[in-house]
């Protein structure tokens, strides 16, 4: 395959800039090395244009084809933040940012889009343009979104989104994807319960907060086991339990609950949510406490387009094996807002026996980048094909 010909060429390069990304990670919208970065390599390759500062620190690159009889866009995207976590790995190029890391592998999408993106201005053998689209805060920001909002579809005409992740546990340079939901919704949930403080001797004077508050952690694992239908994925968590005591005792006056909430069926979803305030405001009232419950709506469904996702699949098959009816996961992806707008698909890239995503000691494999730059550079040609 040519475009795998030439990765393997440029590989040194790209690895390179990866090592660079990682020594310097940057967190969230807080971007102003890892952007600055990629805006002048985007310009040196010779971009059409260079859009910077897009939903805060976004960075777009516009590459025209030979031709654009087809007047279409396609939408590269890679996430550029880091997380905060100290790195425990040993490797020379370990961050440099105390407490700051690259966890997630965002540093080898980054790479991996920008190599495609110098293929794509030394070819442009595709009819059209492709928008190589370097997205901040994938980790919790919404940055997704926040480009969209800052105009992403409208202002770069984009038609289609294809977007990339690594995933340890599967072969380094293989591919893994399915049509419809791959990743799950994310949603926030607080329970705040007020009773009566007291004397952990006397309850009969007070209101026991963390017994009521105990009562709804043990029943809101009814909803799962005995809400939703069996065949359905969802999952309830609460990660977080505090009172405002500290003493034996005491009983506390408030307690609060937090927790998230992960589906990969809107249905679901929205079940979920009805049924977790009827259990926590009926279980406070039947025990006389005052509860407040603040559920936010977080990252949507990872939804692949059928028709795009079959796309994905033909140019990974070029370049490496595919699984093509991976499993769905439970974790979320931003990427999912852009799914939201226009049709497109997300894939999976084998990242081989390393530590899990969002562990200290996790590596991003160097030795996928030539597959995933080669699949990035392969959707443009595939999508815009130049004909007659």
């Amino acid at each position: 395959m040519p475009i795998k010909n030439r990765f393997a060429e440029l590989y040194p390069k790209i690895v390179k800039w990866r090592h660079d990304f990682h020594r310097n990670p940057e967190l969230q919208y807080e971007l102003p090395k890892t952007a600055a970065k990629v805006a002048d390599l985007l310009r040196s390759f010779g971009c059409d244009e260079v859009v910077e500062g897009v939903g805060k620190s976004g960075v777009v690159g516009v590459i025209h084809g030979q031709v654009d009889t087809s007047r279409r866009v396609i939408g590269l995207r890679a996430d550029m933040d880091a997380l905060p976590i100290d790195e425990k790995s040993d490797v020379l190029y370990k961050s440099e940012v105390p407490g700051v890391m690259h966890a997630c592998g965002h540093d080898g999408h980054t790479a991996m889009l920008l190599g495609a993106a110098q293929y794509l201005c030394e070819t442009r053998n595709f009819d059209g343009k492709a928008a190589v689209i370097f997205q901040p805060a994938e980790e919790g920001g919404a940055g997704a979104k926040a480009m969209i909002d800052d105009g992403l579809v409208t202002r770069f005409n984009i038609d289609e989104f294809y977007g990339i992740h690594n995933m340890p546990g599967i072969e380094t340079g293989k591919f893994a994807i399915r049509p419809g939901p791959l990743m799950a919704s994310a949603d926030r949930f607080k329970i705040i319960l007020t009773g009566k403080g007291g004397h952990a001797a006397m309850p009969h004077l007070a209101v026991d907060t963390t017994l009521v508050a105990a009562q709804i952690l043990v029943n809101l694992n009814l909803i799962v086991s005995r809400s939703i239908d069996p065949l359905k994925r969802v999952v309830v968590t609460a990660g977080t339990f505090k009172t405002d005591s500290s003493a034996l005792n005491v009983i506390a006056n408030t307690v609060e609950l937090e927790g998230s909430v992960r589906s990969l069926d809107e249905d679901m979803r929205d079940l979920v949510q009805e049924r977790l305030h009827q259990i926590a405001e009926g279980t406070a009232a039947a025990n006389q406490c005052e509860i407040t419950i603040e559920y936010e709506r977080g990252y949507p469904i990872t939804d692949n387009n059928e028709e795009a996702t079959q796309h994905a699949i033909s140019v990974a098959s070029l370049v490496s094996e595919v699984d093509t009816d991976t499993p769905p996961i439970m974790p979320s992806e931003d990427f999912a807002y852009m799914l939201m707008e226009k049709p497109g698909a997300f894939i999976f890239l084998g990242n081989g026996d390393s530590q899990m995503l969002h562990n200290p000691d996790y590596i991003f494999d160097d030795e996928a980048i030539p597959f995933g730059s080669s699949w990035y550079a392969g959707m443009v040609e595939e999508r815009l094909p130049i004909t007659g």
